[in-house]
């Protein structure tokens, strides 16, 4: 059986299954599609009952006459036996069974049934059987949309697929296909125009097919449909989330940035998904080039996310009733045999949570996970979404478990959507070809997995990141809201950027599959750009949104950085770790405009 897999606005992402392509009627196909077929591997198809005793006698002379096996002799109703019932065999009984079952099928069907059976199933070649297969393979479209130059060109690989292949062999192609158009304008399939038209104008086969990104989601849809329809004896179509606009925007953000600094950054592989706010998946590229590795690494290569796994910890710290203001003090600090240190290696005195989570220091991180408990982060990491196992030591603190981009991704959705836990989910619906609903998506969920106040306090503080903290980089044109994070995790082997807007949440993973360190590839550099021009793309038309709770960035007021050895800008620290110019410090746009024009 085939499986259609289309994307949410209903186009064709792929077709899988040991066909590769979805069975087509022959009234579909322009004549000249079977019509070269006949033309250069068997022109009395349509006169003869299975067996062609004029081409047989002609092959055996050739044969006899050359020394060598030059022409088979088979008639396609033999070949299509042969494909349908019997194994390759080199043997007098297969040969037997062949003629037979030959005579058996021009008995029972029409020729031009045999001939739409022949099309569907013969094999053209790069893991392509079947006539539409062959053409989405080599020439990224319909068979139903074939040209004649194609059309001569798929009939003539039909002798020798891999030496015939217009990918591998294109000058053998092109001289193979021109023999079948000679053949076709000679049987008065096509014109003498026709032909040379065709002849002036070859195929061109495209590498698109073999090399797109949505490749990787269509896998993705393949080790996830089990789970959903088990075994099935018919061709499905999966409805999936997939936006192909957001796909290639994510495809081109990657590729672009590491064919471009590849050398410079000592990065040779990456992934990028995005989610929306429900948790579907929208984009999913699992490596820089599906040609040359289909392993993706979106779903299941587990990487150490460095500092972006912090966020689970502040929103520990702000539940154990911490708030965005409270004051830690960000110096050298040991514990035990483990001291953390920061990547700048600078200390800023005491600083507030939110100036320490967008600058990434990592002494407090430390600290905090410490006066919380790591069992306490670990906890919150999996209520949000955090699947992989996680050693709950204080080291969790720099994200020093390892998880897979889709899986942090969707553990940051709930800062985009409110609170509201989600399942990643990339399938939405699956039906027969004749419409039969096998599958139907019912947006199930956990629910609710953070308070709505920590979620107005983590969306103010992960803003700082990307205004005045390590993601500057990532900022998006027209005032857009986001927050997000960055990471780096030991000796640069990985750099990650994760953040999100109102509408999607986006996760960028960095670096080698051997786990080689990259050149200092931090979150906050290539990964933050990759994040940027891929989110920019993808909200193209769609409106401004906030972050839950945070008001409009025009009306608040960004948190100071504090610079390296000096003291907190606000002021000095007051009660409960806050300072008191923070207590006065106005809050809400009533409030702003209060202070700004009195009252």
């Amino acid at each position: 059986p085939n499986v259609k897999i289309v994307s949410a606005s209903g186009a064709l992402i792929a077709n899988r299954g040991d066909t590769g392509g979805e069975a087509v009627r022959l009234e579909q196909l322009p004549p000249y599609v079977p019509n070269a077929v006949i033309a250069i591997e068997d022109r009395r198809f349509r006169s003869h009952f299975g067996l062609d005793p004029l081409g047989l006698v002609r092959a055996v002379y050739v044969n006899l006459t050359s020394g060598n096996l030059v022409q088979g002799g088979s008639t396609l109703t033999q070949q299509l036996a042969k494909n349908l019932f019997l194994e390759p065999d080199r043997t007098l009984k297969r040969k037997v069974q062949e003629l037979v079952l030959s005579i058996w099928l021009e008995a029972k069907f029409s020729k031009d049934e045999i001939m739409e059976m022949y099309l569907n199933r013969v094999y053209y070649g790069s893991g392509a059987y079947g006539i539409d297969a062959a053409t989405r393979r080599y020439f990224g479209k319909s068979a139903r949309l074939l040209t004649i130059a194609e059309a001569a060109t798929l009939a003539g690989l039909l002798k020798a697929p891999s030496r015939y292949s217009p990918t591998r062999n294109p000058d053998l192609a092109e001289a193979r296909a021109q023999l079948v158009l000679t053949a076709m304008n000679q049987e008065g399939y096509i014109t003498d125009k026709e032909a040379a038209s065709a002849l002036a104008a070859p195929a061109t086969a495209v590498r698109r097919h073999v090399t797109a990104s949505e490749n990787f989601a269509a896998d993705y849809v393949m080790d996830m449909l089990p789970h959903y329809v088990g075994s099935f004896d018919g061709d499905i179509i999966v409805d999936t989330t997939i936006d192909l606009n957001m796909q290639h925007a994510a495809e081109n953000a990657l590729r672009t940035a590491i064919s471009e600094n590849r050398t410079k950054y000592g990065v040779s592989q990456g992934a990028v998904v995005t989610l929306d706010t429900a948790g579907a998946i929208r984009a999913m590229v699992g490596g820089a080039d599906y040609a040359r590795s289909q392993y993706n690494r979106a779903v299941y290569a587990k990487r150490q996310p460095g500092s972006a796994f912090k966020p689970f910890v502040y929103l520990t710290a702000l539940e154990s009733g911490m708030t965005p203001d409270t004051v830690r003090q960000d110096q050298p600090i040991r514990f035990k045999d483990w001291t953390p240190q920061n990547y700048t290696k600078k200390y800023y005195g005491p600083v507030t949570l939110t100036q320490a989570l967008a600058m990434s220091l990592n002494t407090v991180a430390a600290r905090l996970t410490y006066e919380v408990g790591p069992k306490n982060v670990a906890k919150t990491a999996k209520r949000l979404g955090i699947t992989s196992d996680l050693n709950p030591n204080l080291s969790i603190a720099l994200g020093t478990s390892e998880v897979t981009p889709l899986e942090i991704a969707g553990a940051y959705v709930p800062f985009s959507n409110g609170g509201y836990g989600v399942l990643p989910h990339i399938i939405r619906r699956i039906k027969t070809v004749d419409g039969k609903l096998l599958y139907s998506r019912k947006g199930d969920g956990p629910g609710r997995v953070v308070d709505r106040q920590y979620v107005r306090q983590m969306n103010a503080m992960m803003s700082e990141t990307l205004l005045t903290g390590t993601g500057k980089k990532a900022q998006l044109p027209d005032n857009r809201p986001a927050g997000g994070k960055t990471g780096t995790s030991q000796d640069f082997r990985d750099g990650w950027f994760i953040g999100y807007t109102g509408n999607l949440t986006t996760a960028v993973w960095l670096g080698n599959d051997d786990n080689s360190p990259t050149k200092k590839a931090t979150g906050g550099s290539l990964p933050a750009l990759i994040w940027k021009n891929t989110m920019e793309k993808e909200h193209e038309g769609l409106p401004v949104a906030s972050l839950p709770g945070v008001p409009d960035p025009a009306l608040s007021v960004a948190t100071p950085v504090a610079k390296a050895g000096a003291p907190l800008p606000p002021g000095n620290v007051g009660e409960n770790g806050r300072s008191a110019e923070d207590d006065r410090r106005p809050r809400g746009p009533l409030n702003l405009l209060k202070s700004l024009f009195g009252g």
